[in-house]
C-alpha cells in the first residue's frame, strides 16, 4: 500500500503527530532518573557560567589596573560565552523536563541564527585575541601603537559582522523549505544539520553553502591564530633565559587552551567527515563546545592569570561585605 508523506512549510499546515508551528527535540534522555540529573548538572552549570562570565567582565570594567586591549578582548569573549550559553542551555533544560518537547518553527530558527553568529563570532575574538598576544610579544616596542583603543573595536565591530553575515546567509535559504513527517530534531538544540535533515526538499544546496561558509569561517579565522601563533613561538624561542621564555609564553596558556577546546569540537561536530557521524557524538561535542567551553572560560582564564584572580577576588569580597553588611 503506497500513501504521500504529507510536508509542510514555515507557513502551511500538519503532518503526522506535528502541528504546523513546532519542531520536537528529543532532548538527551527519556530515563526519568537521568533526566532528574542531566537538569540539576546543567542548571548548576548555566548558573555558575553565568557567575563567572559577569564576575569577568565587572572585574574587568571596575578594575583600573585591567584597562588595555588583552582583558579588552576577554570581556568581549566573557560577554559572548554568556551570550552563547544563554541562547542554548536554557532550551536544554526545557527539553530534559518538559513534557512536550516543542519549539516553535521561527524560535528554532532563532537558536539556529544565534548559535552560529555567536560561534563565528568568538572565533574571530579569538583571533584578534591572538594577533593581540603577538603584537605584545614579537612587537613590544608598537604595541601600544598597534594596539590602539579604535583599532580594537574595529576588530570586535568586524568580528560581529562577520558572524552577522554568516548566519543571515546560512538562515534565510531555510525559509524556501518544506519539511516532512514528525519533525522531531534528534539533538536538545536547533542546529542547522539536524533542521536540514528534516527538509523533505533537496537540501543539498544549503548543505554546500554550509560546509563552504563553515570551512572559510573557521580556516580564515584559524589561520590567523596559527599564523600570529607561528611568529610568537619563533621570538620567544630566540629569548636566552628561561624565565624569559615562561614569562612570554605564560600570557598565551590560556588562550591556547580556550582555543583547542573551542575548535577541536566545533570542527568534530560540524566538519568532519559523514562516515563518522551520529547523534551521540553531535550531542556530545554538542554539549562540549555549548556549554562546557562557556562554562570552563572563565575558570581556565581565572587560573591562568593572576591579575583576573586577585581582580575577581577583591570584586567578590566586596558583593560579600556589601550583602553581610545589609543583613546586619
Amino acid at each position: 500500500m503506497h500513501y504521500v508523506v504529507p510536508c509542510v512549510t514555515t507557513e502551511l499546515s500538519m503532518g503526522n503527530h506535528t502541528d504546523q508551528h513546532h519542531f520536537y527535540l528529543s532532548g538527551l534522555s527519556n530515563n526519568m532518573q537521568l533526566q532528574i540529573l542531566f537538569f540539576l548538572l546543567f542548571l548548576i552549570i548555566y548558573l555558575l557560567t553565568l557567575l563567572g562570565n559577569s564576575l569577568i567582565m565587572l572585574a574587568i570594567r571596575t578594575n583600573c589596573h585591567l584597562q588595555n586591549p588583552m582583558y579588552f578582548f576577554l570581556s568581549h569573549l566573557s560577554f559572548l560565552d554568556f551570550c552563547f550559553s544563554s541562547a542554548t542551555v536554557p532550551e536544554m533544560l526545557k527539553t530534559i523536563i518538559a513534557k512536550q518537547k516543542t519549539i516553535s518553527i521561527g524560535g528554532c530558527f532563532i537558536q539556529a541564527f544565534l548559535i552560529m553568529m555567536l560561534a563565528t563570532t568568538e572565533v574571530f575574538i579569538l583571533s584578534s585575541m591572538a594577533y593581540d598576544r603577538y603584537s605584545a610579544i614579537c612587537k613590544p616596542l608598537h604595541y601600544i601603537e598597534i594596539m590602539n583603543a579604535t583599532f580594537c573595536q574595529k576588530l570586535v565591530a568586524t568580528a560581529w559582522m562577520v558572524g552577522f553575515f554568516y548566519a543571515v546567509a546560512n538562515i534565510l535559504p531555510l525559509l524556501a523549505l518544506q519539511f516532512c513527517g514528525t519533525h522531531v530534531i534528534k539533538h536538545f538544540s536547533c542546529e542547522l544539520p539536524s533542521i536540514l535533515s528534516l527538509s523533505c526538499n533537496d537540501t543539498y544546496a544549503n548543505k554546500v553553502l554550509f560546509f563552504i561558509s563553515g570551512s572559510a569561517v573557521g580556516l580564515v579565522s584559524l589561520f590567523l591564530t596559527i599564523l600570529s601563533y607561528i611568529h610568537i613561538i619563533a621570538t620567544v624561542l630566540k629569548i636566552t633565559s628561561t624565565e624569559g621564555r615562561h614569562k612570554a609564553f605564560s600570557t598565551c596558556t590560556s588562550h591556547l587552551i580556550v582555543v583547542i577546546l573551542f575548535y577541536g569540537t566545533g570542527y568534530f561536530r560540524y566538519l568532519r567527515p559523514a562516515s563518522i557521524s551520529s547523534v551521540v557524538l553531535d550531542e556530545i561535542f554538542s554539549i562540549q563546545y555549548c556549554v562546557f567551553t562557556s562554562f570552563l572560560n572563565p575558570i581556565i582564564y581565572s587560573l591562568q592569570n593572576k591579575e583576573v584572580k586577585a581582580a575577581s577576588k577583591k570584586l567578590l569580597r566586596e558583593a560579600f561585605k556589601k550583602l553581610f553588611h545589609q543583613k546586619s
